[in-house]
């Protein structure tokens, strides 16, 4: 019987950064998948569709600027496209393979251990793996689960993955199809609606039970992302319930309901039912070893579990479902085994992207949030067209929000929408780590032309010495203080 100090369950982006944090510790330790290594962190998830997602915009751009460079009618071939997205998807797990096999060389130790196989933990110290030739037993002292989630399917809905389809199943269509309806209208859906819509093959339509999509994030940022998508073509069905849905000679029908007692009956090529993820947790765990579990997920403590030498990360737990959470927490599971982490985990100031048209990236709290909590708090708003690198970018869609505690001592949270979205979060996720304000970030000199600057005006708009004045540019600039449940302008 094999002996290992922790046994990882899972090669996705949680077990695999929990796996190679164990080797800096010098421990022994196996790193266990069933199916392909990175698991939704590659395949059928945040690699695969956010390189679709960049093609996608690709397209989109020159669909839009196709006059000016004297090009037009592009035909887009799903086909070669998924032939590009699956280059990029090899590439990365070719990467990982080769740092797998060559780190045991490199360590001249023989720490690390990559196993093929269905994995059951049946003890607290053993793990059987059923491979496709041998079954193992293996003892260790720990054990870390990672084996992630996948799409949630509702039984009344005729998922067959061919005509109706969860995300696991959209990499095998071959050709775009003239219309697809999309249920669900959270960041998953928004995004394919997105991607469809980008290509122009697709007549896209997306089903939102509410008056708005997206209900989590703010007004602001919704009615640009909705704009947004009804520019692209995409007919969003707000306020309704799904009746039905059934295929009938290969091609969908659903029916509607409205808010407002209205029924509709519409006819599309094809259906993807995005309406959220369950964790994989199934036949995994004996139930003599009794760690405790819900519908929601395994349910752990800082990734701790009922069951003292066993850790869960990832979309496993009932935590937030993404790639940089589930690392987050790989390495923090490791790091309470075999040593002391150097900070608390916590959730308050993680980095996000939803990649929409225009992006949105976030860290810390939005509006809606602070709200919520009772704050009051102060907000600065800077539109893109104010920005000189938006400008060259001929892109001004989208606008920069900071928002600060009352008495300035910190900063709350940012929100970002638009083009480079992503680049300008990192300054203020360290601020809001270490529980400063804007000061600094206000007299910081960013390159120029960056839509970083654009920070960098936010900060000095709320201090009150702003190059562009928000009391002039009243439609591209805001200063508010929210108080007692009302705004003001500063």
């Amino acid at each position: 019987m094999k002996k290992f100090d922790v046994i990882v369950i899972g090669a996705g982006p949680a077990g695999y950064a929990a796996a190679m944090r164990a080797v800096d510790f010098n421990k022994r330790v196996a790193l266990i998948e069933k199916d392909q290594l990175g698991g939704a962190g590659i395949h059928n998830g945040a690699l695969w569709s956010k390189t679709l997602w960049e093609i996608s915009m690709s397209a989109a751009m020159l669909r839009s600027h196709g006059a000016s460079l004297n090009a037009k009618d592009f035909d887009f071939d799903l086909e070669k496209i998924s032939k590009e997205v699956h280059q990029a998807l090899d590439g990365r797990v070719s990467q990982l393979s080769h740092h797998m096999q060559d780190i045991n060389k490199v360590y001249d130790q023989e720490l690390f251990e990559y196993i093929k196989g269905t994995a059951k933990v049946i003890g607290k110290n053993q793990v059987e793996v059923v491979g496709k030739d041998e079954t193992l037993l293996l003892e260790t002292d720990y054990i870390i689960l990672a084996t992630g989630s996948r799409p949630r399917k509702l039984a009344n809905l005729p998922i067959d993955e061919e005509t109706v389809f969860t995300s696991d199943g959209l990499g095998s269509m071959t050709q775009f199809p003239k219309s697809i309806v999309i249920m669900g209208a959270g960041v998953i859906g928004c995004e394919f609606a997105t991607i469809f819509a980008g290509f122009g093959n697709t007549k896209v339509y997306l089903i939102d039970k509410g008056d708005r999509i997206l209900p989590f994030e703010d007004e602001d940022v919704v009615k640009v992302i909705e704009n947004s998508l009804e520019k692209m073509g995409v007919l969003i069905h707000r306020n309704s319930q799904l009746v039905e849905m059934k295929v009938i000679n290969k091609a969908v029908q659903y029916s509607l309901k409205y808010n407002d007692g209205r029924e509709e009956v519409f006819e599309v090529e094809k259906a993807l039912i995005s309406v959220g993820r369950i964790p994989n947790y199934e036949n995994l765990i004996d139930t003599s070893v009794g760690v405790d579990l819900d519908n929601r997920g395994i349910i752990d403590k800082l990734t701790q579990t009922s069951v003292s030498n066993i850790y869960a990360v990832g979309d496993i737990t009932a935590d937030i479902s993404l790639v940089n959470v589930g690392e987050l927490e790989g390495r923090y599971a490791i790091e309470r085994i075999f040593g002391k982490p150097d900070r608390p985990l916590t959730y308050e100031n993680i980095s996000t992207i939803m990649f929409l048209a225009p992006e949105v990236s976030g860290v810390g709290m939005n509006e809606l949030q602070a709200q919520q909590k009772g704050l009051n708090y102060r907000v600065a708003s800077l539109d893109y067209s104010c920005i000189p690198r938006a400008v060259a970018m001929r892109n001004t869609e989208g606008f920069i929000k900071i928002i600060i505690s009352d008495d300035d001592s910190k900063i709350l949270g940012m929100r970002v929408v638009g083009q480079h979205s992503s680049s300008a979060i990192q300054a203020i996720a360290l601020l809001i780590s270490e529980g400063k304000g804007i000061d600094q970030l206000a007299e910081l000199i960013h390159p120029h032309p960056s839509i970083i600057e654009g920070i960098q005006e936010c900060c000095r708009m709320l201090l009150k010495k702003s190059i562009l004045k928000p009391e002039v540019l009243k439609h591209s600039m805001a200063c508010r203080r929210y108080a007692n449940g009302h705004f003001t302008d500063m």
